[in-house]
């Protein structure tokens, strides 16, 4: 059985979803929240196996919660589920450690393909774009873009850092200020 926890701001959202995960064999919703706050307390709480999370937050968004979470000591899986999954989110999600990302509006079919991809070990996050690469390449740091390039090709954080020889807590903090400058040319350009 799949434990998900979900976090959207939208009851409606959020009751739609519970019902849609129970008629699917395998999965089972375990909580609900409504932002960040009360999602890391919702996980702590009762260790999902996923955590499948709204881009848009309150007192954050769904990356943030995604770094908050991957460094956990038992981190859960989590999957953004967003109404919009523009092509510079796939890169954000890759370089916040999530393990998949699903269009809102995509047939039940793709999310529980992405859950169970997911509860696997697989990644279920859409290929990236050139272009998102390489405008991604000019708003971060020279010294970074080895640590983005393994992120944005999977490579969890902490072997990232260990294969560039870099302290993990350094290297937490170099993608920290990468997601906030990647954050910051997506609003730039919108």
């Amino acid at each position: 059985m799949i434990r998900i926890a979900i976090v959207d701001p939208q009851p409606a959202v959020r009751a739609g979803l519970s019902m849609l995960l129970r008629t699917e064999p395998g999965l089972m919703p375990v909580g609900a929240a409504t932002g960040f706050d009360d999602g890391l307390e919702l996980v702590a709480r009762l260790r999902p196996d996923i955590v499948l999370a709204e881009h848009h937050l309150p007192e954050g968004d769904g990356v943030a919660l995604c770094r908050r979470l991957s460094a956990l000591p038992r981190p859960p899986q989590v999957i953004l589920h967003t109404a919009e999954p523009a092509p510079e989110l796939a890169l954000l999600a890759r370089v916040a450690s999530a393990d998949g990302l699903v269009d809102k509006l995509a047939d039940p079919e793709e999310l529980f393909e992405a859950i169970r991809l997911v509860s696997r070990g697989t990644r279920a996050l859409p290929p990236l774009d050139a272009r998102e690469m390489d405008a991604a390449a000019h708003l971060v740091d020279p010294e970074d873009l080895p640590l983005l390039a393994m992120l944005a090709d999977g490579t969890a954080a902490g072997e990232a850092a260990d294969t560039l020889h870099l302290d993990r807590r350094r290297a937490a903090r170099r993608i920290e200020r990468m997601l906030g400058r990647l954050r910051a040319g997506t609003h730039a350009a919108a």
